[in-house]
């Protein structure tokens, strides 16, 4: 007997901005026959998965979903998480399509009839399949943290919520990227003692010459640079994100500033031990590459402001407040520091293995073009720059969603934007036969 299924022709896999995104994007191109599945709750991530005093980095006025803008009276701020929430909430109000909450898309197949995608709630058969979940799926931890004594609590930066939460002591860090320096700052700023091991997370001015830097680079037309155009592609997909904060209207983050505060910096995590962690002496290294980054993109403002003849005001020149003890500290010791808890940032694994199709690389990500599989019918949306820097942010959402949601339409024409994937297979086996 044959398993029963429903017909439909678009699946989208992922309720956040995304999804709901090229959803409403398919509805204005005339493709209604859609449906959205949502492992969890329409804008999850943005509910469940941020601290309480989170706020976005990046200004208002760039939240840009489609004929969806940030419509508030503070286009300079940074919207809190509630207030996140709310923005995604409410354009989800505009999109037709039914929205399955709550429902595991538990495996995209290749059939006869186009894809065959089954849910914890049925089977759907589909001519064409969007993942819009992202990659950032599964927390990552170093070798060696199962050594660790049980007393000490052990937390991804996805499950922090306030200082409340953390037992009594002091807490490990482990990650400087956005995530693990605002952590860092929100338990310092409750009296917290923090040890924070680094990376090689850049960071970025966040006012400068009268106006915040993401604004200036706006100006200067940097996020429309594509990913074909990058002087470094690979590095643009797999770098981390540059640290700074919209907490309190906004600042830049300076990690010698919270080492002046009292915070205690480490280099790269190296050894986990039932004792405590081992690091490499090499704070001075990421904190002078951190600070080039920084002093580069005002270089790049400096620049911009001097050829266009701006009128805006000087800044004085950084000056270091802060560098590391010769030599540095590498040991630090759970019991005498009194750990109490350690905070994992350092960033996710991609898991796409529900998707049983062959366009997957050997890090685990999609190799596509824009979000175009060579897979016929199948696609991405909401990767780090799918096209632009802004393809994983409200900022670029939009125009990503457009161009996938025209390729399916190509697709119903039939225009293929991509050779047909039964055709590349059969000149695979003719070249392996020939």
């Amino acid at each position: 007997m044959k398993n029963e299924y429903k017909r439909v022709e678009v699946v989208i896999i992922g309720g956040g901005q995304a999804g709901l995104s090229v959803s409403y994007q398919l509805s204005k191109y005339g493709v209604t026959d859609q449906v959205i599945f949502e492992k969890n709750r329409v804008a999850h991530s943005w509910r469940e998965e941020r601290w309480d005093s989170f706020c976005l980095v990046t200004p208002n006025f760039q939240c840009r979903l489609p004929e969806h803008p940030y419509d508030g009276d503070d286009p300079d701020g940074f919207m809190l998480k509630d207030e996140i929430v709310d923005y995604v909430e409410r354009f989800a109000q505009k999109v037709t399509a039914p929205i399955h909450e709550g429902v595991t898309v538990l495996s995209v197949r290749e059939s006869d009839l186009g894809y065959e995608v089954e849910t914890s709630i049925g089977t759907w058969i589909c001519q064409n399949v969007v993942s819009a979940i992202g990659s950032f799926h599964i927390p990552m931890r170093p070798e060696g943290f199962d050594r660790i004594p049980s007393r000490i609590q052990q937390i991804f930066a996805t499950e922090y919520r306030n200082p409340e939460q953390i037992p009594q002591g002091a807490v490990a860090i482990v990650g400087n990227g956005q995530s693990g320096c605002q952590i860092a700052e929100d338990l310092q700023l409750a009296g917290r003692q923090v040890h924070l091991y680094l990376g090689n997370a850049p960071r970025s001015p966040r006012k400068y010459r009268g106006k915040d830097a993401v604004a200036w680079l706006e100006e200067m037309g940097y996020y429309e640079t594509c990913y074909d155009e990058h002087p470094d592609p690979e590095k643009a997909r797999g770098g981390t994100n540059h640290y700074l904060t919209g907490r309190d209207g906004g600042r830049e983050i300076d990690l010698r500033r919270f080492a002046l505060d009292g915070m205690k910096l480490y280099g790269y995590l190296e050894e986990v031990t039932e004792k405590g962690f081992r690091s490499r002496p090499d704070v001075k290294e990421k904190l002078d590459k951190a600070d080039r980054s920084y002093l580069g993109i005002c270089q790049r403002i400096d620049d911009y402001i001097a050829a266009k003849g701006i009128d805006a005001p000087e800044e004085p020149p950084y000056v270091p407040c802060w560098t590391p003890p010769s030599p540095e500290e590498t040991e630090l010791d759970f019991e005498t520091a009194d750990i109490s808890c350690v905070i994992w940032c350092l960033g996710f694994k991609p898991d796409f293995s529900f998707i049983e199709i062959d366009i997957f690389d050997r890090r685990g990500l999609p190799e596509h073009k824009r979000g175009v599989t060579e897979a016929p019918g199948l696609f991405f949306l909401g990767l780090p720059w799918l096209h632009t820097w802004g393809s994983s942010r409200f900022a670029g959402i939009a125009e990503d969603a457009t161009h996938i949601a025209q390729a399916i339409v190509k697709r119903r024409n039939g225009v293929e934007p991509w050779p047909a994937l039964q055709r590349m297979k059969a000149e695979a086996i003719g070249a392996e036969t020939a």
